[in-house]
């Protein structure tokens, strides 16, 4: 194995090579996402798809695709096309600058498990975007460069460099100046003589007090229902209690999410996640269509759903309740749109909770309205008092194009029980 300093080289075979990006993974510190960037001989990527990440998971070669793990790369080499000159491998931090990563490491692997090469001395102070190391050609052959190069400006700043389109949020318009003042005009004034005064000392007695009036009652909040009278359907801020009196404690569940296109013909790409946080509503994991399981699988994602066609779920997350953490006190249910379309272009969005070992369905939560945004909080399963599991509707919608994105949405509409 060669230890590389920031710029060495060493060649590498043309083979399937695995590079992977590894860190200490200690409280407090930031998570790392990694990305790879297939380039032309100009640097720059031909279009967006050459961008391969968490939520374009495989490039269109099949050359370059991330391993499933959430740190690797897998590099068919011998399968890039003619015109790839560079394979970039970035990272991208979340919760923090990458001088806040211990022992952040670039490893590459050869397709018999040998690691051909490590580096380790990035660098890195208040990047929250790195460039780790790079695969490119030389004379017909390949090599690996370790390169350490980073961007305090996130991956947007990192992608926007190697001609990846990034959407920008549309400039406030300009606050017009106030208006100059100019004082009201004075009234004309006209002489009223003084009123005489009275001749009689009598006044007339104060009116009488206004009957007191309580203030009205605030509005009770709708009384919360368990599974006794069979299938529930909730509307927006309604919550259920997934018991039954009499009945052992619901374990396995599947919720179920699922949506049309508007517009007949028009195939609408959005992705249902989950995302779970603690008591004090910190964020512990995501399960997405790029990371499939939490928990030893106690969460699992069924797959992912490219167009919104079909009857019925279009897409499953598995729930095993009784083998779920006990730090894990919300599981909060996203759907996200990645390529932009917005949910007015969406219809018959809903959620339903279905008994993972009948079969039948418990509790239903049928979007009524939309907004022109990229995500939206379906529903959240949160652990009451005493430990029962509790189903709330939300419906909430936010800027959000991927489940990274809906974290501090997430956090503030979990519920109290």
């Amino acid at each position: 194995m060669t230890m590389l300093t920031k710029g060495g080289n060493v060649p590498v075979p043309a083979e399937m090579l695995t590079l992977t990006l590894s860190w200490q993974r200690v409280p407090g510190a930031p998570g790392v996402d990694i990305s790879a960037l297939v380039l032309g001989e100009n640097g720059k990527v031909g279009s967006d798809a050459d961008m391969v990440f968490f939520n374009a998971p495989r490039h269109g070669s099949g050359a370059v695709e991330l391993d499933g793990s959430g740190s690797g790369v897998r590099v068919n080499v011998a399968a890039l096309p003619p015109h790839v000159d560079k394979v970039v491998i970035a990272g991208s931090s979340d919760g923090g600058a990458f001088g806040s990563v211990p022992g952040l490491t670039l490893s590459v692997t050869g397709s018999n498990g040998a690691v051909l090469a490590s580096f380790t001395d990035m660098g890195a102070t208040t990047e929250t975007a790195l460039v780790a190391g790079e695969l490119y050609r030389r004379a017909g052959a390949w090599k690996f460069r370790a390169v350490g190069q980073g961007w305090a400006s996130g991956l947007s700043g990192l992608a926007t460099d190697y001609g990846i389109t990034v959407d920008d949020a549309p400039a406030a318009p300009p606050t017009p100046p106030p208006p100059a003042y100019s004082p009201p005009p004075r009234p004309a004034q006209t002489y009223a003589p003084t009123p005489p005064a009275p001749t009689s000392s009598y006044a007339p007695p104060p009116p009488p007090a206004p009957a007191y009036a309580p203030p009205p009652a605030p509005a009770a909040a709708p009384a919360m229902v368990n599974l006794d009278k069979g299938r529930v359907s909730l509307r927006k801020g309604e919550k259920v209690s997934l018991t039954k009196t009499g009945a052992p404690s619901l374990t396995l569940v599947t919720m179920g999410l699922g949506w049309d296109p508007a517009r007949w013909g028009k195939d609408i790409d959005l992705d249902a996640s989950v995302i779970t946080y603690d008591a004090n509503a910190r964020a512990l994991e995501a399960v997405y269509f790029n990371h499939l399981n939490a928990y030893n699988r106690a969460i699992h994602h069924c797959g992912d759903n490219l167009t919104g066609a079909g009857d019925g779920d279009d897409e499953q997350i598995q729930i095993d309740l009784s083998a779920i953490p006990s730090e894990v006190a919300h599981l909060v249910f996203t759907i996200n749109s990645y390529k932009g379309h917005k949910f007015t272009e969406v219809k018959n969005a809903f959620c339903r909770l279905v008994d993972g070992r009948t079969g039948a369905e418990l509790v239903r939560f049928n979007l009524t309205d939309s907004e022109r945004e990229t995500g939206v909080v379906m529903a959240t399963i949160s652990r009451d008092r005493a430990g029962s599991w509790v189903m709330t509707a939300i419906g909430r919608f936010a800027k959000g194009r991927t489940v990274r994105d809906m974290l501090t949405i997430g956090s503030q509409v979990l519920p109290r029980l």
